[in-house]
């Protein structure tokens, strides 16, 4: 359980229709195979599965409801050895009343009795006419043997080991009304909402149920596992197809599709579920489970390490389907066109002057201004291209930016960089020969002069090309290329970018634009600041020396948008990457990036305005306001144990 991850399984065991002694049976099996081969440690069966869902008038019989109890007593002894929580359906008695409820079952005891609280009584469901809607306030039962049993809906169960587990239970019905239950069980603390539930089948059903499960999950900023009855219940009047679920945070993480294995297993980060829930300000919780009247019944768990199942992107910026890729690179877009569009119109600029490389970042800008001319209905012509070749410049990238201005409609200019360059050199005294950051800078600072001052004589506005890899990594030369009117890439990360430009290539209607931009993406990134290699090839190529986008953009999404601490971003890219970099490489570069990120930040800290496109942005006016002096000797000391 080691970094939050707990194991969790929804199975759907094969029953008999009020055959107790069967269902018990294949519900040990079940539960049992699901701690041992899916690793879960938080175990889920469907509705009144102990006896069956359907047993409708025999449930007034009292061997019927005798032999649950006593089964609820089997199977608590049965599990006594198994180091996970499970939760069962069954019929118990309270008082005068029948109740149809979720069961907790750990270490050999019944932890606690949750009842369900909305009873439908509509179509071909008619519970009503033998149970009663279960309370909110807590009582205490004798019940399967155990004395003073907890028994309420306001209940949840906590794991010693692992403060951020906290679970709790509804039934079926009690998530398809207005206000289910495990609201309350999520403002109360619950991080694992468990469903049991004896959904039957019905045409076009099981995609509702699946946008429920995935739609709660994100609105509670919880994990939600689902258990759904199956074979081996009546069909006299409906069929149960064990459809079973794991979401979390609005993604499905597991499915036993309707019909299919009867089985879901994942492993759900309850601790990212507990920093989610921090860092939204509108997620309103109780200052504690009493506080809403909840009864809080502790359990124990061994502690290990959670073996990962679960799919870890190792491309968390990019969808891996076309689809939804394509979709992804259309609203991106979209986002950045209009938010330069609206920046034209409010400077009333006819002009937009962007500094073309032939590189990835400023084809994907430029591809932008396009767009933004065409919503505002301009003339492409005023997207000034200044193409400023250098001392590292190749012939390949010079000519793709040629090609690329002439092919989307733009004015090119052509203003060498050598010889204003080289006057500066003479001017503070620098050796050509010495190829240090001087010599670097000195070509990024004058280009960016060069684009400000045509700007200026254009009554326009210069266009940003860095992206949001850069500026994580401080890859940018400060008062250069890291200055401009309106960053367009600010929030897009280099694996986004590449896309981004390959989607262009893929639906453009002009055969010269796809050629050049499939050329650009085959091109190594380089800020071509050396001199080319003899037969003039790109000498510099940036991840040689900043390390791989890739890794870098996989670290940047787990540090910045989930908050992860270094032992769990390794751990991860590992799990992620580990068939692509060993571990020593991996750890490098994870450690350049902090390094990196933290001494850079004075970059950061005074960026031009430019649109956030997702949900990792490094603005210092919206998502990262971080003191550019923060020292990284924390995270740096904790990688460093992990050689």
């Amino acid at each position: 359980m080691q970094d939050g991850f707990v194991g969790v399984a929804a199975r759907s065991p094969q029953v008999r229709v009020a055959d107790v002694d069967f269902n018990v049976d294949a519900c040990l099996h079940e539960a049992t195979d699901a701690a041992k081969f899916d690793g879960a440690r938080v175990v889920v069966l469907p509705e009144l599965c102990v006896t069956g869902y359907t047993c409708a008038d025999l449930f007034w019989q009292d061997a019927l409801l005798d032999a649950a109890e006593a089964g609820v007593a089997r199977l608590a002894e049965g599990l006594a050895d198994l180091d996970a929580i499970v939760l069962v359906g069954a019929p118990v008695r309270v008082g005068a009343k029948l109740y149809n409820c979720a069961v907790a079952l750990a270490g050999g005891e019944v932890l606690g009795i949750v009842p369900k609280t909305h009873i439908p009584n509509y179509n071909e469901f008619y519970e009503a006419r033998h149970f009663c809607a279960g309370p909110e306030e807590i009582s205490y039962v004798d019940f399967a043997g155990a004395r003073g049993v907890p028994f309420g809906t306001r209940q949840l169960f906590s794991c010693e080991e692992m403060p951020n587990l906290v679970v709790a239970a509804e039934i079926c019905e009690d998530l398809w009304v207005a206000a289910p239950p495990s609201i309350d069980h999520a403002r109360a603390g619950a991080t694992v909402v468990c469903n049991l539930s004896a959904s039957n089948a019905v045409v076009g059903k099981a995609a509702y149920r699946r946008d429920l499960v995935r739609g709660q999950s994100a609105r509670l900023v919880c994990g939600y596992v689902y258990a759904s009855a199956g074979w081996g219940e009546s069909s006299q009047d409906v069929v149960f197809s064990a459809h079973d679920m794991v979401a979390e945070n609005g993604s499905l993480l597991a499915e036993g599709a309707p019909f299919g294995d009867a089985r879901a297993a994942s492993e759900i980060d309850v601790d990212m579920l507990a920093a989610e829930r921090r860092r939204l300000s509108t997620f309103e919780v109780a200052p504690s489970a009493e506080n809403l009247g909840y009864e809080v019944t502790p359990f124990s768990l061994a502690v290990r390490e959670t073996r990962l199942t679960r799919r870890v992107n190792a491309h968390p910026f990019v969808p891996a389907s076309v689809s939804r890729r394509n979709e992804r690179c259309e609203d991106v877009l979209a986002i950045q066109a209009h938010g330069l569009a609206k920046r034209l119109a409010h400077t009333h600029s006819q002009t937009a002057v962007i500094g073309v490389s032939g590189g990835l970042d400023s084809t994907l800008a430029l591809l932008v201004c396009a767009r933004a001319f065409d919503i505002l209905g301009l003339d492409r012509s005023g997207i000034i291209a200044v193409t400023m070749p250098g001392f590292g410049t190749t012939d390949r990238t010079h000519g793709n930016a040629t090609v690329m201005a002439d092919a989307l409609g733009a004015t090119l200019r052509e203003v060498s960089i050598v010889d204003a360059v080289r006057q500066h050199f003479a001017d503070i005294g620098h050796d050509e020969r010495t190829h240090d950051v001087t010599y670097e800078n000195a070509q990024a600072r004058e280009r960016t002069q060069i684009l400000m001052d045509v700007a200026n004589q254009e009554g326009g506005l210069v266009v940003g090309t860095g992206d949001l890899s850069e500026l994580a990594l401080g890859w940018a030369t400060y008062n250069a290329d890291h200055m401009s009117m309106y960053g367009v890439n600010a929030s897009v990360p280099k694996t986004l970018v590449r896309h981004l430009v390959r989607y262009v290539a893929d639906t453009t209607d002009s055969d010269e634009l796809s050629d050049v931009l499939v050329d650009v993406l085959e091109t190594p990134v380089s800020p071509e600041l050396l001199p080319a290699e003899d037969d003039g090839t790109i000498a510099q190529r940036t991840e040689d020396l900043v390390g791989p986008y890739e890794l870098h953009d996989f670290v940047l999404y787990q540090v910045l948008r989930r908050g992860f601490a270094p032992r769990k971003v390794l751990r991860l890219a590992r799990y992620a990457l580990g068939d692509t970099y060993d571990d020593e490489t991996i750890l490098k570069w994870i450690r350049v990036f902090y390094r990196r990120f933290f001494s850079q930040q004075f970059k950061r800290s005074c960026l031009p305005d430019g649109p956030k496109v997702g949900s990792v942005a490094v603005s210092p006016r919206g998502d990262l306001r971080m003191p550019s002096d923060a020292c990284a000797t924390t995270w740096l000391r904790e990688l460093e144990g992990l050689r």
